[in-house]
């Protein structure tokens, strides 16, 4: 590809980690790239003509398209303001184009195309011609490009997708009845893949039941042994039949080889066969949220003078995960010691929607980790493969949803799509350790009771070994087919914690989605829904009510009281997002949609024990003092810790208060805890008045055995006089790869450094270098109003390792304004050759291009007829608040 593909490393550093310290890695169609394997991995996200609408004849290889807009992926199709509900996105077609010529070293090789998702449904193209239709926005688009390429000359991939409404496949519901925004475009990555034309398939473009590529499953896991059963599909496109070895070498994260096995294999010309191995591994060191170990399994296929044709890595994790009724959850051969408690996670990210690079995944699971969280349900879909490498590596549990959400449509084209979207997410993330449930059927949905018991036997077929377990609705039909159910907690008044009502005693339950508390599914107040801006009242009230309300509600508190026979529950929701049929966003989350923290963030934090470990994300004890010390906050100061005791020392020299945990009372872990008349504003008004504001503070210590492990002291923010800036990274670097992103956070602050969180500022950023602003004005992108205390800015990385120098300053700046700030952070070459070409690249924007208002994708609307579409929805809402009743989110 010479000066037309840019390769940012040599072959040899494919998939290699190059970063001191911890950085996460990702698997790239499902795999990691194994040195000297035959078998390469390069990027397609950067540079691709875009065109947002209707463009006959664009999969032509000669079509014009120097008029296009230039973007990278992933890309959403626009960027969109922080509040970007009730369906202000564009729906409509869109048409992606990328040029370039393939390196000559690549002739000879097979080559695929695998987009990890394009949004709803989409045709490829190469060089004009179809290559593939593909309906669903959340699974694998993979299709065989070696056929279609020129040589020495110029290639065209032309993509067009379309996300208007569909009935004809899930989630299939109109966006404007839908809970979440369904944004469009290639919002994935798109990798091409090389290798010999003997090689490991792909499972999702084989399209074999419980086959293609490599399938890890487990048997008898225990402390002392574990069976590790391996399935390989080897195909052999050649002319000549082949034989060889097929190679399985397990290693443990030192790199020591803990065991090999051999297989010989023999694949008859233009043909694929399936190969099985199995490994006894002795005192294997197994995976759980806390101690999550993975294993390397290196996978090498050898010819018959030992030379490798293909071959790669898969990170493992050997876990035996079982449900027995009345006796709870049991991980390991051992039941689980405390309920599970975790969150929903929709993907959509503030400014790029869903387009959410794979660093910005990975924060999201530290994050969540990181608040102790052991378990997250994707709602209501598959979510990014680099999401679910993540969870792998932090130890959280996955429920992998199908796509779906109270629709369903009796034409058979429906249900089979909805078939195959099961099959796929299957053989999609089988191997990911992380899988607790699977998810098939459809989220609130009254669909046939046949389709409940297909969808099972459907998962059953694709996972048929040990430890792959399904779950449904309580109140669904069909839910008699499954052993775990979902269900809340309780029936009746709010001392009979301990009840399961009439459940059947021989089933597992789960609650999963819990925490909302809608006064109408219309309205949708709630004291669950508060966004950070509103400042500590409603953030205190919201922590409050997802701790122990004073109402019955289920809450951390219930889930703690129940037999184990309920396992747990994930939160509704994780953060902040965006809707399609409400005009509000989803204010319920403990982070907003920039993944700054709420005071339930903190909350949770303080569920967590106390005790320090080697996970990767943040552990051990904690304590936070939820209060600002503002002329407008509480009397009463709230406080969030994991300690035994806590005490508050109200300023210098001040009183002190002490808490001191109850064990005996048995319920969450740690309850919120609250310091009554502490606070008040004229005791530091006159501390003020005489020069003492040193001396005015509220102070935190948290000890355990009588030593003080965790403070955290507050002062009150005195006269803002600078702007503070960090980036919020999670310790990861910025790959220059064209896509990643970080979120840079500015801070009206004080002289000492204390956040100024009631101010009205705008921060305007500009940043030079190698890294580009994501959004602008016409998105509320830059200038940014400053929202408790802070403005954030997503920068993305161009193709060129660099530095970034982010400046920040307030809008209308003046003497006694305050002061500007300035951050350099640097992007680091990417893991990944890239193919593109670099002239192209040059043309996207430093600053991005703003959304287009969704109106224009609409033709003119009369009043009247806008009035009678409003009428209209009222009624469907109802039906949307019925099917919410009645799959028990009335709680």
């Amino acid at each position: 590809m010479r000066k037309r593909l840019n390769i940012a490393l040599l072959v040899w550093l494919i998939c290699l980690p190059i970063w001191a310290g911890h950085q996460p890695e990702f698997s790239t169609a499902g795999f990691f790239c194994l040195k000297n394997s035959g078998r390469e991995v390069y990027s397609m996200n950067p540079a691709w003509r875009f065109f947002k609408g209707t463009a006959s004849g664009a999969e032509s290889i000669n079509f014009n398209d120097k008029n296009w807009e230039m973007v990278s992926l992933p890309n959403g199709i626009e960027y969109i303001p922080t509040e970007a509900s009730g369906c202000s996105n564009y729906q409509g077609e869109v048409w992606y184009r990328k040029h370039f010529t393939p390196e000559e070293s690549l002739k000879g090789k097979k080559l695929f195309l695998h987009f990890e998702a394009i949004m709803g449904k989409c045709k490829i193209y190469v060089n004009g011609k179809l290559l593939t239709e593909h309906f669903g926005g959340y699974l694998p688009v993979v299709t065989d490009v070696t056929d279609a390429l020129k040589w020495n000359e110029d290639n065209v991939i032309a993509v067009w997708a379309d996300n208007s409404d569909d009935p004809s496949y899930p989630p299939g519901k109109q966006q404007d009845m839908l809970d979440f925004a369904y944004f469009g475009g290639v919002y994935r990555d798109c990798w091409l893949i090389a290798h010999n034309n003997v090689f490991i398939t792909d499972p999702n473009y084989e399209n074999v039941e419980a086959g293609g590529g490599l399938f890890v499953s487990y048997d008898k896991v225990s402390e002392s042994s574990a069976l590790v059963m391996l399935k390989l599909h080897i195909r052999n496109s050649a002319q000549q039949n082949f034989k060889g070895t097929a190679e399985f070498e397990l290693q443990q994260p030192d790199g020591r080889r803990v065991a090999i096995q051999k297989e010989k294999v023999m694949v008859s010309a233009n043909a694929a066969e399936s190969f099985y191995n199995k490994i006894l591994l002795k005192n294997p060191m197994l995976w759980s949220p806390e101690s999550p170990t993975l294993y390397n399994l290196y996978v090498r296929i050898k010819d018959q003078k030992g030379k490798v044709v293909d071959g790669y890595r898969k990170r493992i994790g050997i876990r035996s995960i079982e449900f027995k009724g009345v006796d709870g959850f049991w991980l390991n051969g051992r039941p689980y010691k405390n309920p599970l408690i975790g969150a929903n996670r929709h993907q959509d990210y503030a400014i790029v929607g869903n387009a959410v690079a794979n660093n910005a995944h990975w924060r999201d699971a530290k994050k969540l980790r990181d608040a102790g969280l052991k378990i997250i349900r994707n709602a209501h879909c598959p979510q990014d493969p680099a999401f679910m490498d993540a969870c792998d590596e932090l130890g959280l549990f996955v429920i992998v949803n199908t796509p779906g959400w109270q629709f369903w449509n009796n034409a058979p084209v429906f249900e089979q799509r909805v078939f195959s979207d099961i099959r796929n997410m299957v053989r999609r993330d089988r191997n990911h350790p992380c899988v607790w449930l699977w998810e098939p059927i459809l989220n609130e949905t009254w669909y046939p009771e046949t389709f409940a018991k297909n969808t099972k036997e459907l998962v059953e077929k694709e996972y048929p070994y040990p430890y792959s377990n399904s779950a449904c609705d309580l109140q669904a039909r069909g839910s008699e087919y499954f052993s775990i159910l979902f269900a809340h907690p309780f029936e009746g008044d709010i001392d009979k914690h301990d009840r399961l009502g009439n459940y059947d005693k021989t089933k597992t339950y789960f609650t999963r989605e819990w925490g909302d508390n809608v006064d109408d599914w219309s309205s949708h107040n709630s004291p669950s829904r508060v966004a950070r801006n509103w400042g500590e009242q409603p953030m205190l009230i919201q922590a409050q009510h997802y701790a122990h309300p004073s109402y019955q509600y289920t809450c951390y508190e219930t889930l703690y009281r129940v037999s184990r026979q309920h396992m747990g529950g994930c939160l509704w929701h994780s953060f902040d997002h965006q809707r399609g049929y409400h005009p509000d966003p989803f204010y319920g989350g403990i982070m907003d949609v920039f993944r700054q923290p709420k005071y339930s963030y903190y909350m949770f934090q303080a569920q967590r024990e106390p005790v320090k470990s080697d996970l990767i994300a943040e552990t051990g004890p904690m304590v936070y003092i939820a209060h600002e010390m503002s002329p407008f906050s509480s009397k009463d100061v709230t406080v969030y810790s994991n300690c035994d005791e806590v005490r508050l020392t109200y300023n210098k020299g001040g009183k002190t208060y002490t808490w001191k945990k109850d064990k005996s009372l048995g319920g969450m872990p740690s309850p919120v805890i609250t310091f009554k008349d502490v606070f008040d504003f004229m005791v530091d008004k006159k501390l003020a008045r005489e020069q003492k504001q040193a001396e005015v503070f509220l102070l935190a210590e948290g000890l355990i055995d009588g030593k003080v492990v965790a403070t955290h002291k507050v002062c009150p923010a005195l006269r803002p006089s600078k702007l503070l800036l960090w980036v919020d990274n999670e310790g990861t670097e910025l790959e220059a790869n064209g896509s990643d992103f970080v979120t840079v956070v500015a801070a009206v602050a004080d002289n000492n450094g204390n956040i100024k969180r009631l101010s009205n500022y705008y921060v305007k950023f500009k940043v030079e270098g190698e890294g580009r602003l994501l959004g602008d004005n016409e998105v509320l992108a830059n200038p940014v109003e400053v929202r408790w205390g802070t403005a954030p800015a997503l920068i993305q990385s161009t193709t060129k390792p660099g530095k970034i120098k982010i400046t920040a300053s307030v809008l209308f700046e003046g003497s006694q304004r305050p002061a500007s700030a300035e951050l350099e952070i640097e992007s680091h070459p990417s893991v990944f050759p890239m193919v593109y070409n670099p002239a192209e690249a040059e043309l996207i924007p430093t600053v991005s291009p703003s959304k287009t208002d969704a109106s224009e994708n609409k033709p003119a609307s009369s009043q009247e007829e806008i009035n009678k579409r409003k009428r209209q929805n009222e009624q469907k809402l109802k039906e949307v608040e019925r099917q919410q009743s009645e799959f028990g989110e009335k709680r």
